[in-house]
Parts: structure tokens; sequence; C-alpha cells
């Protein structure tokens, strides 16, 4: 009976710390958003409220706060408005526009978070890596299921998700430093790039053989425009 009352108090202490580390990551975003993506470990205790040492008893470094912290961004902010973007009920263009700005949109609207998670140490590629999987098998369903309703080839869907989504990631990690564009010009030119690469291999049905057997020649200019 004794070891069942102890077992019991392991489990709450057990679940005590993870809702106490989740309190605690909500309350760095916060903080990063408060006082900037450069925040300390000081900056970032004292906006929250608590101690260094209370912030030292859940995460082992700053690096395993980052890696806590882009989890929950990407969980909770990130891909539910992907995720949102990717189930609406729409043609395949507008599918690939509307994720491309919800993604870019929670980047250009968290900045300071996003700068965070992506600019600390190397111990959150992790969580980057786990992301960019998840991300990349949500696209590959996507365009397995309207590819296969229109009697196209997805031998190669998992590669392309994956050049598709990490073309995107990069990309848009570029833009947050060097915002040459506005926020519609990275969306335009991001949805011209990805619409003709899934139009250029559903062209092709989805076939390598079919592709490499047709003409590859640029068109001149407007040369496909509507009249």
């Amino acid at each position: 009976m004794r070891t069942g009352r102890q077992d019991g108090r392991k489990r709450r202490w057990r679940q005590h710390k993870i809702d106490r580390r989740e309190e605690l990551v909500d309350g760095t975003l916060a903080a990063v958003r408060a006082r900037g993506s450069n925040a300390g470990m000081d900056e970032i205790a004292a906006e929250i409220g608590v101690s260094k040492t209370v912030l030292y008893r859940y995460f082992s470094d700053k690096n395993d706060l980052v890696h806590a912290t882009m989890q929950r961004f990407i969980e909770t902010t990130l891909m539910p408005r992907v995720y949102g973007a990717i189930s609406l009920d729409a043609d395949e263009y507008q599918l690939v526009r509307s994720a491309l700005a919800e993604y870019v949109g929670t980047v250009d609207e968290d900045p300071e978070v996003y700068r965070f998670i992506m600019g600390n140490g190397s111990a959150d590629q992790s969580s980057l890596a786990e992301f960019e999987k998840l991300f990349a098998e949500v696209v590959a369903a996507v365009i397995i299921d309207r590819a296969t309703e229109k009697g196209i080839q997805t031998e190669g869907a998992m590669l392309w998700s994956y050049v598709l989504v990490g073309g995107i990631q990069l990309a848009t990690h570029w833009w947050t430093t060097n915002k040459t564009m506005s926020r519609e010009q990275v969306i335009d030119y991001l949805t011209m790039m990805a619409w003709s690469a899934i139009d250029g291999m559903a062209r092709a049905n989805g076939s390598a053989e079919v592709f490499n057997a047709q003409p590859h020649v640029l068109p001149s200019p407007g040369a496909n425009s509507a009249n």
C-alpha cells in the first residue's frame, strides 16, 4: 500500500514538472515578445517573475529552454495556422497560396520569437528537423490526395514535399534578415515558384520518364499568358 502511495506521489510530481515547464515556456514566449530575441536567462526570468534558479530547476540550460520554446511555438502557433490553410475546401492553387501566406505571416507577425528559436545555438536543430518532417508529411499527404484524384503518379511525392518545405523555410529565414521585399511580394514569389513546380509535375503526370522525354526550352515571356 505504501508503494502505491509513493507511486502516486511520483506521478503527481512528474505531472507537476510537466505543467510547470509548459507555464515557464509560455512565460518565455511572452518575455521574448516583450524584451526581444536577444533576451538572456536573467531577463526572461525577470519578465516571468521568477528567479533564474527556478528556470534552471526545470531546464538544464538556455538551449534546453530554446528547444522547448521552439516545440511550443510550432505546436501551438505555426502548425495550427498551416494546417488550417491546407485543410481549406479550395482548389489546388488557393491551397498553395494560403499555406504559404500563413507560414510567412506567422513568421512576420512574431519576428522576435522566430529569431529567438532560430538563432540560439544548435540544440534546437532536432526540433527544427522534427517540424520539417511533420510539415513535409502533411504536404505529401495533400499532394498524394489531390494527385490521386486526377490520376497523377505520386511516387516522388515525399521528395517533392521536402524540396518545397526546405526551400520555403530557408527562403523565409533569409527574408527575416533581408527585408528587401514586402510580405505580399514574398508570398507572390514563393507561390510563383511552388505552383510552377507543382504545375510542371502535373503536366508530366508525376512521371520522371515522361518529364525526361519532354522538350525543355524556356518559353518567351508572355508566351503562355491569356489573350
